[in-house]
């Protein structure tokens, strides 16, 4: 059954198929506050459980961000039809500790970064998945 906001009329992607969007790509965009202002970087990512996880380097910005909230978005879009569909994921980053074998190991092979080494493992903690698309009239 396709539902819609009652409020905009765009349909409401439900959260089954958020995570099947979320598994099928593998770069997203996670947003952060640094220094009390957004900041949005894409990041190669993968789902684990309904988790987003990826890598980053020693000192970074993201890293500096674990234990504050986030958000993390996917898209697709048809440009010729003005269609598309988004998710967008709420929640919290922790590190994924050395201690965390298991889930270092289950992710040993996941979320590989384009730009070298990233040793570090983020963990998006969700609170909230949503998605909407839009259809051609």
């Amino acid at each position: 059954m396709v539902l819609f906001d009652d409020r905009t009329g765009v349909e409401v992607i439900e959260r089954r198929e958020c995570l099947e969007l979320l598994s099928a790509e593998e770069i997203g965009r996670i947003a952060v506050l640094e220094g009390g202002q957004p900041l949005i970087v894409p990041v190669n990512y993968a789902l684990d459980g309904d988790a987003i996880v990826f890598r980053t380097g020693p000192g970074s910005k993201l890293q500096a961000s674990h234990g504050g909230p986030a958000c993390f978005e996917i898209d697709g879009f048809e440009l010729d039809r003005h269609a598309g569909w988004s998710v967008v994921v709420r929640g919290r980053l922790e590190a994924v500790l050395p201690t965390d074998s298991v889930t270092l190991d289950r992710v040993a092979d996941m979320a590989h970064p384009w730009i070298g080494d990233r040793p570090d493992v983020v963990r998006l903690a969700p609170e909230i998945i949503t998605g909407r698309r839009i259809r051609p009239a």
